[in-house]
Parts: C-alpha cells; sequence; structure tokens
C-alpha cells in the first residue's frame, strides 16, 4: 500500500529506504510476498523494527531482501520501535507464539462496580464519547465474542456503527444449546454495507436447529462439551484455540457478567478494558461472576496499562500480570 500510494503522488521509490514495524513476509498470505514488492521497486535499504515469529517467515524476509542486495537492518529487541511495534501487532504474536488470540474484555460500569440495575437495565451507563470509543476497539479486533444471555436480552447487533470502517469484525457467540433465535438482529447486514462471518459454537447436537442457524448465514461449530449430559456447556479453551485456527488475532468479548466470569475462572483473560461513569448506582450486576475466593492471594492481579478520560468517563485499560511476556524477549 506504501509502494502504491508513493506510485500515485509521482514519488520515485528506486534507492529509498523503508521502514516496516514487521519483517517483510517472503510467502503468499492474503497478499503476494512483500519481499518481493520491495525487491521489484527497487529500495535500497529497509530498516525492520522486528522480526515475524510466523515459522513460514522467522527472517526468511530479512534472508531474501539481503540476498537481492538490499541493505537490511533489525533493530535491536529492546529498542523503543521495536517493542512499539510488537505492542502495535499484539494479536498476530499472541496468535503465532501462544496459539491463541489475544482476548479483550470490554465492560462498562459506574463507579461502584454496577454494571447493570437489578432489573437488567445498563443501556446507557457510560456517555457518548465512550461509546464511540468502544467502537474505535471493536473495529480493531478480528472478532467480537459475546454470549446467548446477551443476545437474547439485548438483541445487538454488535458491529461497528460509530466510525466508518472498510471491514467489519466477525462476531462469536457461545450459545451452548443453539438457543440464538433466528430473528435475531445479528443476522441483519452490519454497518456500511459489510459483510462478516458469524461463528456460533455450540455443544448442541441439534442437527434441526443447527441447519436454521446457517440457513441464516451462520457457521455453526460444535465442540466436545463439558458437563453433565443436558447441561453441556462451550469448551471455551478449545473454543480460544480454534479461533486461532481461524486467524483471529484480536479477540473482542463484550459479554454479560457470567461469560466474563467464565473467561476470568478459565484463565483466558489477557486485557481489561473498562469504562468507568461517574455515577453511583447501588446495588445490581457486577462485571463478572466468579468465585467466591477464599483468600486475596487467590485475585487475579492485574496492572494498569493506560489510564485516560474519554468524555465524562474514564477508560481503564488494564493486562493480566505475566500475559504479555511474549512481548518481552
Amino acid at each position: 500500500m506504501a509502494l502504491r500510494d508513493a506510485q500515485a503522488r509521482g514519488e520515485p521509490v528506486h534507492g529509498a529506504t523503508a521502514y516496516v514495524t514487521l519483517e517483510p513476509c517472503s510467502h503468499h498470505g492474503r497478499t503476494p510476498p512483500c519481499c518481493d514488492a520491495l525487491i521489484e521497486a527497487g529500495v535500497a535499504r529497509v530498516v525492520v523494527a522486528t522480526l515475524d515469529p510466523n515459522p513460514l517467515v522467522a527472517g526468511q524476509g530479512v534472508a531474501r531482501l539481503r540476498a537481492a542486495g538490499i541493505e537490511v537492518e533489525v533493530l535491536p529487541p529492546d529498542s523503543e520501535p521495536a517493542r512499539a511495534s510488537r505492542e502495535l501487532n499484539i494479536g498476530f504474536f499472541s496468535r503465532m507464539i501462544r496459539g491463541t488470540p489475544w482476548v479483550r474484555m470490554k465492560m462498562a460500569a459506574s463507579l461502584d462496580g454496577t454494571s447493570a440495575l437489578q432489573n437488567g437495565e445498563s443501556q446507557w451507563i457510560t456517555g457518548p464519547a465512550a461509546r464511540a470509543n468502544g467502537h474505535s476497539w471493536r473495529a480493531r479486533a478480528c472478532a467480537v465474542l459475546t454470549g446467548i444471555g446477551t443476545v437474547v436480552e439485548d438483541d445487538p447487533m454488535l458491529d461497528v456503527r460509530e466510525l466508518v470502517v472498510q471491514r467489519q469484525p466477525h462476531l462469536v457467540i457461545v450459545d451452548s444449546r443453539l438457543e440464538t433465535p433466528l430473528d435475531a438482529r445479528l443476522f441483519d447486514p452490519p454497518a456500511h454495507g459489510l459483510r462478516r462471518e458469524i461463528w456460533i459454537y455450540t455443544a448442541s447436537d441439534d442437527d434441526a436447529r443447527r441447519s436454521a442457524l446457517e440457513k441464516r448465514g451462520a457457521t455453526v461449530i460444535a465442540l466436545p462439551g463439558l458437563g453433565a449430559p443436558g447441561q453441556r456447556k462451550v469448551d471455551l479453551p478449545a473454543m480460544i484455540r480454534d479461533l486461532a485456527r481461524r486467524e483471529v488475532n484480536e479477540l473482542h468479548l463484550e459479554a454479560g457478567h457470567k461469560l466474563n466470569g467464565s473467561f476470568i475462572r478459565e484463565g483466558l483473560l489477557d486485557e481489561c478494558l473498562l469504562y468507568v461513569a461517574p455515577r453511583l448506582l447501588g446495588p445490581g450486576q457486577g462485571l463478572a461472576g466468579f468465585g467466591p475466593l477464599q483468600s486475596l492471594s487467590d485475585c487475579v492481579q492485574l496492572k494498569f496499562h493506560s489510564v485516560e478520560p474519554v468524555g465524562d468517563d474514564l477508560r481503564i485499560q488494564a493486562r493480566v500480570v505475566g500475559r504479555d511476556a511474549f512481548l518481552h524477549p
């Protein structure tokens, strides 16, 4: 894209230096090899912020460029550009190194930690600026995930509407008993006329229900269920691994407190994205239903990654301690 943009502007690139956040690929994926494009463009030098952890690349891109007579500089892993590049590609590095997407749980709550009133009302705890900002995080994700409870209670679209995008993230539904309504809004075309995949993960073997949902455009993925017969639930760790095989890098979770709690209990959470409104709502639903813990030492320890005001609300980005260790070789 950078080379095409330069060409469109009439800017010569022969003999130029190209700066790339990630080692240029040397294989055919969604696009042809970036190495070949750089070689054909006749650049003289390529500065690489970080090597590609993909086994299909892993230094082969640098080797191909050097074999073509191009000077290549790979920055030290502890340099600021290298760290920033890995952070920018956190989901890709997670999938390549850990075999799982980077799981980000988005939540909104009052200052006293209530995510919904006791009667279930939750729209809207936060203001319009926070909601728009939340859509920008949806937009950067490969897939948005929710549970059947949210689908039935809120009938959400879970698409990106608050900003213009060129693609919609895929939609993932955890639906152990295939209870997704056939007239749910999630089957409607998403905003901006873009398409998306709808993946419904289930532990049910109801073929008739499966066929009906697939006629609505969903892909139903049955995994071996966990629990007693008739009460089987989706194996969440197996689902996460399957999403990685489907090339999901960043998984954006927007669900209720029960599914949030299940992700935490299964040790699948990497990061929280919490919008806090300056309101006190009293008793109601919490952010995540897990526990109870027997000791404070049993807690899930997080560290603040960023804390920023968004409109009248506060956005807290916090990571589970140690989950981003793969970013720091």
